[in-house]
C-alpha cells in the first residue's frame, strides 16, 4: 500500500529493480502510478502503521528532492526483505555495486561528452593573449589534483612561480583565469584562499601574481578580490593557518567580504523548506515559514554578490578575484553566475552546459560528496545542496529575463533530477582527476542534446550584448514552487513524472 499524504492508501503492486521502484495500481476507476529513481533516496526509515494484519511494515523513503513517499507492505517469508533490497540498490556504494550509471547503456545520436573543449572555450574567449596562455602544467593532475588539466595562467609568470604559489594556496587552488572581457580585458580569477596564517606570512610570487592580473587590465591596473565567506569566518581560519588577502598587502586592490554562510546553513536551510512545501501546507502561515527557512535570503545573497561583480567587469574598472575556503563551493556559484549575467553564450542551450561542465565539474565541485551519490550514510557533513542553490538563482533569471535564456525551466528541473539520478556519468565525481566515465558511462547532455526542443525556449532572443542584471531584492524574488513543490498537488498540478526521467 501506499500511503498517500493527499489520498489515503492506494493498494498496489511494489517493483524494485536496480535503478528505481515502482508502485502501480492499475485500476480501472483510478489508475495510479509512482516512481522512485533510488539514486534520489538519502535514507530509509522504518516507520509505525495502523492496518489490518499482524505482519505489516511501514517504510518511509526520505529523498533529496523533497517528497518522502510512506508504504505499507505485509511481510511474508517466500518474499524477499523489501528494505535490504532498496538498500542495496539505492547505495550501491556501501554495498560494494557500481553506480548504475556504469550499468545503463542507452545510445543517443549525440554524444555529450564532446559538448565541452576547454581550448575551443577559451579560444572563444580571446584566449591565449599576450598576458595569459593556456597552459597544460597540471595536465598529470600533480600541481592541483582538484583543477583541472588545461588552466589559463600569466603568461610571463615560470612553473617555478607557480609551484611557489601553489604551496600559498589551500589545496594549491592557484589563482586561474575563468573569463575575460571582450573588451576591456577585465578578467574572472578563480582560486582558493591564501594560506596567510596568524603571522601574516607573504608570498612575493603569489603578490606578483596578483599584480600580473592588475596589469593586464590595460584600462585600470585596478583588482578587486570577492571572498565569498564571512567575514568572521575568514578571521577564524587565519588564526588555524588560512586566512584572506590584506588590502595592506597590496595598492590597488580592494578586498569585499560577500558574507555568503557556508555548506552546513544551506543545507540545513534545504531542511527546513522541505518541512515548509511537503506534505502539508500551512496557507494561514505559508509566507513567515517560507521566510524562516531563509532559502530565499541566500538566494538573494548569491545574486546580488554575483550582479556586483559582474558590474565590476563590465564596468572596466578592475578586475576580479574570487575565492571561498578551498574555491570549489561558493566561488563555483558565484563565478558561473557572473559569467551568465555577462556572456550571452552562457545563455544558450549548449552554452550553460559548457558553463556547468567548465565551472563546476572540471574545477572541482565535489558532486559525490555534496550529493553522497550511492552512500547509506545520510548524516555525512560534507553532503550541501550548492548545485540546486545555483540552478535555483538560474531559475530567478529566467523568470525576470523570459526570453533572454535559449533553454526552458524543463531543462533545469531535469538537471536537478539526474543530479541525483546516478543514471548519467555527468555529476557523480569530486573531480576531473577521478572522472574516468566518457568510454564507461553516458553524459546527461546526450540525452538533452539528442532532443533539443524539448528543452527550448520558445521565445528566446539572443540579446547577444547584452548584461543581464537581475533585481536582488526580497521582493522580486520568488519560490521556485514547479521544482521544491512539485509533490504537492495542493502547490501544483501533478504530471507523470516518469516522463521527465529516461530508463
Amino acid at each position: 500500500m501506499y500511503i498517500c499524504p493527499f489520498s489515503g492508501l492506494v493498494n498496489g503492486t511494489l517493483t524494485i529493480t536496480d535503478f528505481k521502484l515502482y508502485f502501480s495500481n492499475l485500476e480501472r476507476e483510478s489508475p495510479f502510478i509512482l516512481e522512485v529513481n533510488l539514486g534520489v533516496i538519502n535514507r530509509l526509515e522504518t516507520i509505525s502503521v495502523s492496518t489490518q494484519g499482524e505482519n505489516t511494515k511501514g517504510l518511509e523513503l526520505v529523498c533529496k528532492d523533497l517528497r518522502s513517499p510512506r508504504f505499507a507492505y505485509k511481510t511474508e517469508e517466500s518474499h524477499p526483505d523489501v528494505v535490504e533490497a532498496l538498500a542495496k540498490h539505492a547505495f550501491p556504494l556501501s554495498h560494494s555495486l557500481p553506480l548504475f550509471a556504469f550499468l545503463y547503456k542507452e545510445h543517443f545520436p549525440v554524444d555529450g561528452w564532446k559538448v565541452y573543449d576547454p581550448i575551443a572555450e577559451y579560444k572563444r574567449q580571446g584566449l591565449p593573449n599576450e598576458s595569459w596562455t593556456i597552459s597544460k602544467i597540471n595536465s598529470g593532475y600533480e600541481l592541483c589534483d582538484t583543477y583541472p588539466s588545461i588552466i589559463v595562467i600569466p603568461t610571463n609568470l615560470t612553473d617555478e612561480d607557480i609551484q611557489q604559489v601553489a604551496v600559498f594556496r589551500a589545496k594549491h587552488r592557484i589563482p586561474v583565469l575563468s573569463w575575460i572581457h571582450p573588451e576591456t580585458q577585465a578578467t574572472i580569477v578563480r582560486c582558493s584562499q591564501p594560506l596567510v596564517g596568524p603571522s601574516d606570512h607573504r608570498c612575493k610570487e603569489d603578490e606578483r601574481f596578483l599584480q600580473i592580473i592588475m596589469d593586464a587590465n590595460a584600462q585600470s591596473h585596478k583588482l578587486t578580490i570577492f571572498d565569498a565567506r564571512q567575514s568572521s569566518v575568514a578571521i577564524t581560519n587565519r588564526a588555524k593557518d588560512g586566512g584572506y588577502e590584506s588590502e595592506s598587502f597590496y595598492p590597488n586592490v580592494e578586498l569585499n567580504f560577500l558574507e555568503i554562510p557556508n555548506i552546513h546553513v544551506m543545507r540545513e536551510s534545504l531542511r527546513k523548506l522541505k518541512d515548509v512545501v511537503y506534505p502539508t501546507i500551512d496557507d494561514a502561515h505559508w509566507h513567515s515559514a517560507i521566510d524562516q527557512t531563509h532559502w530565499l535570503e541566500y538566494i538573494r545573497l548569491l545574486l546580488a554578490a554575483a550582479a556586483k561583480i559582474a558590474d565590476k567587469l563590465e564596468s572596466g574598472k578592475t578586475s576580479v578575484v574570487i575565492h571561498c575556503s578551498d574555491g570549489w563551493d561558493r566561488t563555483s556559484q558565484l563565478t558561473s553566475l557572473a559569467m551568465l549575467m555577462l556572456d550571452s553564450y552562457y545563455r544558450t542551450l549548449r552554452g550553460f552546459q559548457v558553463l556547468v561542465e567548465k565551472e563546476w565539474i572540471s574545477f572541482g565541485h565535489k558532486f559525490a560528496a555534496r550529493v553522497g551519490h550511492g552512500d547509506e550514510n545520510h548524516a555525512n557533513s560534507e553532503r550541501s545542496p550548492l548545485f540546486v542553490q545555483f540552478i535555483d538563482c538560474v531559475w530567478q533569471m529566467t523568470q525576470q529575463f523570459p526570453a533572454a535564456f535559449e533553454f526552458n525551466e524543463l531543462f533545469l528541473v531535469t538537471m536537478l533530477d539526474h543530479l541525483y539520478s546516478c543514471l548519467f556519468g555527468t555529476f557523480l565525481f569530486n573531480s576531473e582527476e577521478e572522472r574516468d566515465v566518457q568510454t564507461k558511462t553516458v553524459s546527461l547532455w546526450s540525452y538533452i542534446n539528442s532532443q533539443p526542443d524539448d528543452f527550448t525556449n520558445p521565445f528566446y532572443v539572443d540579446y547577444q550584448y547584452h548584461v543581464l542584471y537581475p533585481l536582488v531584492s526580497s521582493r522580486h524574488l520568488e519560490l521556485w514552487t514547479g521544482y521544491y513543490a512539485r509533490w504537492n498537488p495542493h502547490m501544483r498540478s501533478q504530471a507523470p513524472h516518469h516522463l521527465l526521467i529516461p530508463g
